[in-house]
C-alpha cells in the first residue's frame, strides 16, 4: 500500500509539473510552426492558440487512462473488502 501511494505521489507531481509549464513548452511540428508564423505575420490570429490546442490534445489520453485506472482501483478495493 505504501508503494502505491509513493507511485501515485510521483505521478501526481509529474502531472502537476506538466500542467504548470505549458507556456514554456513548444509542441509544434516544423510545418505547423511555419504555418502559424506566416499567419501571424500576415495579421491573422489563427496561430495564437495552436500550441495550447496541441498540448490539450496531448494531455487527453493521460486523463482517460488516469480515469480508467482510478475506477479500476476503486472497484478492486471494493471487491477485496467483501
Amino acid at each position: 500500500m505504501k508503494r502505491i501511494k509513493y507511485i501515485l505521489t510521483l505521478l501526481s507531481l509529474a502531472f502537476a509539473l506538466q500542467v504548470v509549464s505549458p507556456p514554456a513548452v513548444q509542441a509544434q511540428c516544423p510545418m505547423c510552426r511555419m504555418s502559424a508564423e506566416s499567419n501571424l505575420k500576415a495579421g491573422g490570429s489563427a496561430g495564437k492558440g495552436l500550441n495550447a490546442g496541441i498540448l490539450f490534445l496531448l494531455m487527453m489520453p493521460y486523463f482517460v487512462v488516469g480515469g480508467i485506472g482510478y475506477v479500476w482501483y476503486k472497484n478492486r478495493k471494493a471487491e477485496s473488502e467483501l
